[in-house]
């Protein structure tokens, strides 16, 4: 298909009609590589009726060029293929003349400007455009011999007399254009024409042509871009397409940036090739810099002067190699592909190492010499491991990990002596390996252990492995670590100099058998026989796991354990990224104990330093600092905003490392148990599946899927896992009735069920192990559940002990139950409206909208309970559904998307305990908060 050529071909329409009434004239198709000058010669014939011209044609070549007169043979000879006619004979009979008049031997030889031979072909042209117009076409001007074009240049001046079109094309930037002879044709040219780049509308119409009529327009888009409106680099590509069955659609957009057509390439190739040696090493100074277009930087790697090299990116430019005169950048990347092509790979690799040392002496940032560095398979740098080093730092903090590993693992290559260098290289790629492989980390930090001279090294590299005390550890990777904790001595006094990776060590092999019941057991030992120091990080590593084996147990006394928490949060800064593993476990220490106000300073402070002390709202504040905040209002019993900061932790769980992502699912678990938000724990679930969890957030998985049984209405099998999800505790020495509360949801379905029996032995084994822990929440807990199945003469007493008790607690939630339920049963009566007026107050504050009392209707939330359970955006969507909207007129006042509106009402149903939008509108309408919003 020729496109948008109507102008070029009007042109020549015209030149022919001149020359048929003896005006003769000559013009050049000129452009750059690839704009469709030899296609548009070719099609040149067309503008003639047929047999209205007689055609000699000539196509040039660089290997032809030796070849005395070789183009001009070419044009005779074309003759020989004239179709059948009147005139086909002499035809013949002229091309047979012209041969005679060339002879056999070199034309040279025989003088270059042999007048008879010039005037005879000139005659013999003269004969032929007697009966006919001559259409001479020449293809690629450039590399015509150097006889045929003195001829030219001798016959354009004489044209008078004879009737001829000559069209030459003539590729911009080639060094054969910049010949006297060819500049003296292109002289005489009566016009000089420049097919234009094809538009985006002709792109398309090739792209449909080629691959179908329904073409997407991104897909056309990123051809048309692609190709710059070039037929050499869009057909290629759309051939390319078809063999492999791309389909012209926006999702193929990246498979037709990525395709290198072979054809391309070679076609290119060809191009460089042919080119003086200035130009070529600039192209091979461009491709090796690729993304540095500072000319000091080329001109030193391709060792020219900046004459020199303006003058070698005016002609790539010229040849349409590149974007423009001034800019070394490629305009497709088979360009840089053909200039690789080019050079062999010792070259190539030359060129790579001269690169490296240019970007080195000039001073540039280490990962842009390291990009080069990692390209080269020899070492030979002595400055190569810092660079390389450096540039693995910035990658790593940039959040590319793989990239900071091929740096390293290049710089290996630079320290082949096994020394401590060669260890740190190794230790240094671990780290960063073990985000995405793990077993290759601990492989090199095995092989750096025999490099390192002490045991304290040696320990500070098994550490490495597990950055905090809370990262997954494989058989393998305990192995390790208690290899290195068998090297150190035991820590004691505190100015022991390994004692505090031997704290760190043992903190990291205890946490990693905190599910071994005899394990645990000496945990909680070891705590009770020595105080770790708390000023040192592995002191205070250390007691954080012995406190949380303690608390996980329940062995020994709540208060105890909060002491020795307020004592290490002292001392741990609040200023380290993500809070560190050893606040998560003080976290659910204090948890567990009913005692997370005693974090509350500590939290606050850590919010402080993450957005500034003069910091406005949460901006600043990481998925850790949302998710630790977000359990201590679950211990509060503070639902609302425990579920808000979830969300923002969901929302951030891409910046979520590893070692945190248990405490994650951890405190996940822990809300959708609490708030029995059997979407969320389904959703936990499933993303956890597969997963290496810490103990805790395992366990409290299974208790969730115990909750969604039991709110799907499989009570009987949702018992059993309560009691199966037991028994896997106790083996396990996790008897923590706060964190594991199992009991309550077992005891609610056996009274279910009507196992009255079974509900109060595991009331009363629930009450008793609450006693020992001390937990007032535990204690609270327990009375209220005792109060449900015990006689009904002492039902009140033990509600008002279970309310006395849990108003020393911290979790609001655990006292409005027991409060509601001392309410209830007290029936009518000041102490009764009183306590379900407490209820009420207290169900506001936790966020439960389902409570009947004063002020409120039968099963119907008041309306600041409404306000407290639903979010400010949640509210917002629902009063617009009271005023009637749509969906989609709701997304477009509140200028979102369809699907934010049905996630905000989906929530606000679960919230309310609604089925859809009508019981919506009647709780706001009832209570009256559609109006404030």
């Amino acid at each position: 298909m020729l496109l948008e050529r109507g102008a070029e071909l009007a042109a020549v329409r015209q030149a022919l009609r001149a020359a048929a009434e003896g005006r003769s004239s000559h013009m050049v198709l000129s452009g750059p590589l690839g704009i469709g000058r030899s296609a548009l010669l070719h099609a040149l014939p067309r503008c003639a009726d047929e047999g209205a011209v007689h055609v000699l044609r000539a196509h040039a070549a660089p290997t032809e060029q030796e070849l005395a007169c070789g183009v001009v043979r070419q044009l005779f000879d074309s003759l020989l293929t004239a179709a059948p006619g009147p005139d086909r004979e002499r035809l013949l009979a002229d091309a047979g003349a012209a041969r005679q008049v060339l002879g056999d031997e070199a034309v040279p030889e025989r003088g270059a400007t042999d007048g008879t031979v010039l005037r005879d072909l000139r005659s013999l042209l003269a004969t032929l455009s007697a009966t006919a117009p001559l259409l001479i076409l020449i293809d690629d001007l450039q590399w015509v011999d150097p006889w045929s074009l003195r001829w030219l240049a001798h016959l354009l001046p004489r044209l008078d007399g004879l009737r001829l079109l000559l069209v030459c094309t003539l590729r911009d930037g080639d060094p054969g254009a910049r010949d006297p002879l060819v500049h003296e044709v292109v002289s005489t040219s009566a016009r000089i024409l420049r097919p234009a780049p094809l538009s985006p509308a002709a792109t398309g119409e090739l792209v449909r042509a080629g691959l179908g009529d329904h073409a997407d327009q991104d897909f056309v888009r990123a051809c048309h871009d692609l190709s710059l409106g070039r037929p050499l680099f869009l057909l290629p590509v759309l051939s390319e397409a078809a063999l492999t069955g791309c389909p012209p659609v926006a999702a193929s957009v990246g498979l037709v940036r990525a395709a290198h057509p072979a054809h391309l390439r070679d076609r290119l190739l060809n191009c460089l090739l042919l080119q003086p040696r200035p130009v070529r090493d600039t192209a091979a100074a461009i491709a090796t810099l690729a993304g540095h277009e500072d000319p000091a930087l080329l001109g030193r790697l391709a060792g020219l002067d900046p004459v020199g090299l303006t003058t070698a990116l005016r002609v790539l430019h010229q040849l349409g190699l590149t974007a423009a005169e001034d800019e070394a950048r490629f305009v497709h990347p088979s360009v840089r592909d053909a200039v690789e092509w080019s050079m062999s790979a010792a070259e190539r690799q030359r060129w790579q190492e001269d690169a490296a040392g240019v970007l080195y002496d000039s001073g540039l940032p280490a990962e842009q010499v390291a990009a080069q560095l990692v390209a080269i398979p020899t070492p030979g740098y002595a400055w190569a491991v810092p660079v390389l080093r450096s540039a693995a730092d910035t990658a790593r903090r940039k959040g590319s990990p793989e990239l900071a590993a091929r740096y390293l693992r290049r710089a290996l290559l630079e320290a082949a002596e096994q020394d401590r260098t060669r260890a740190q290289l190794l230790v240094e790629l671990a780290v960063v390996e073990l985000s995405f492989d793990p077993p290759a980390a601990e492989s090199h930090v095995a092989q750096a252990l025999p490099l390192l001279p002490t045991a304290r090294d040696r320990a500070a590299a098994v550490l490495r492995l597990s950055p905090c005390v809370t990262s997954p550890v494989t058989p393998s990777g305990a192995a390790l670590l208690r290899r290195a904790a068998d090297e150190l001595v035991d820590p004691g006094p505190r100015d022991d100099p390994d004692g505090d990776e031997a704290l760190r060590l043992e903190a990291r092999l205890r946490y990693t058998g905190l599910d071994d019941y005899a394990q645990l057991a000496d945990a909680v030992g070891r705590l009770r026989a020595l105080e770790p120091p708390v000023r040192s990080r592995g002191g205070r590593e250390l007691l954080a796991v012995l406190l949380h084996a303690a608390t996980l147990s329940a062995d020994g006394a709540a208060s105890e354990v909060v002491r020795q928490a307020r004592d290490l949060l002292d001392w741990e800064p609040a200023t380290a990224a993500g809070g560190g593993s050893v606040m998560q476990l003080v976290m659910f220490s204090l948890v567990g104990a009913d005692a997370p106000q005693a974090a509350e300073s500590w939290l606050n402070a850590a919010e402080r330093s993450r957005h500034g002390a003069d910091g406005g709202g949460d901006g600043g504040v990481d998925a850790m600092g949302h998710a630790r905040r977000a359990l201590f209002h679950i211990a509060r019993g503070r639902l609302p905003q425990a579920r808000e900061r979830a969300e923002r932790v969901v929302e951030l769980a891409d910046t979520i490392g590893e070692g945190s992502r248990c405490f994650v699912y951890g405190v996940l678990g822990a809300l959708a148990l609490s708030a029995r938000d059997v979407q969320l724990g389904s959703r936990i679930v499933g993303e956890a599946a597969g997963r290496s969890l810490g103990p805790v957030p395992a366990a409290l998985l299974s208790l969730v899927r115990m909750a969604e049984q039991a709110q799907g209405g499989e009570a009987g099998t949702a018992l059993e896992t309560a009691l199966e999800c037991g028994r896997q505790l106790e083996c396990a020495g996790w008897r923590n009735p706060v964190l594991f509360p199992w009991r309550p949801w077992a005891i609610s379905l056996s009274h279910q069920l009507g196992d009255h029996h079974l509900a109060r032995t595991l009331a009363a084994e629930e009450y008793a192990r609450a006693r020992e822990w001390g937990a007032p929440v535990a204690v609270g807990r327990a009375l209220r559940l005792r109060a449900r199945t015990d006689g009904a003469d002492a039902r009140v007493e033990l509600l008002r002990e279970a309310v006395g008790t849990l108003r020393e607690s911290a979790n609001g939630l655990e006292l409005f139950m027991a409060v509601r339920d001392l309410g209830r049963l007290l029936g009518d009566g000041a102490e009764a409206r009183e306590a379900l007026r407490e209820a009420g107050e207290l169900a506001e504050s936790c966020g439960v909208p389902w409570l009947p009392g004063p002020g409120t209707s039968e099963g119907r939330p008041s309306a600041p309970a409404v306000r407290t359970v639903l979010t400010r955006s949640e509210s917002r969507v629902a009063s617009l559904v009271v005023n009637g909207l749509t969906n989609q007129e709701i997304a477009a006042e509140l200028q979102v998307s369809a699907r934010a509106v049905e996630k905000h009402l989906t929530n606000s149903y679960r919230k309310l305990g609604i089925a859809g939008r009508r019981e919506l509108a009647a709780v706001l309408q009832e209570t009256g908060v559609h109006a404030a919003g």
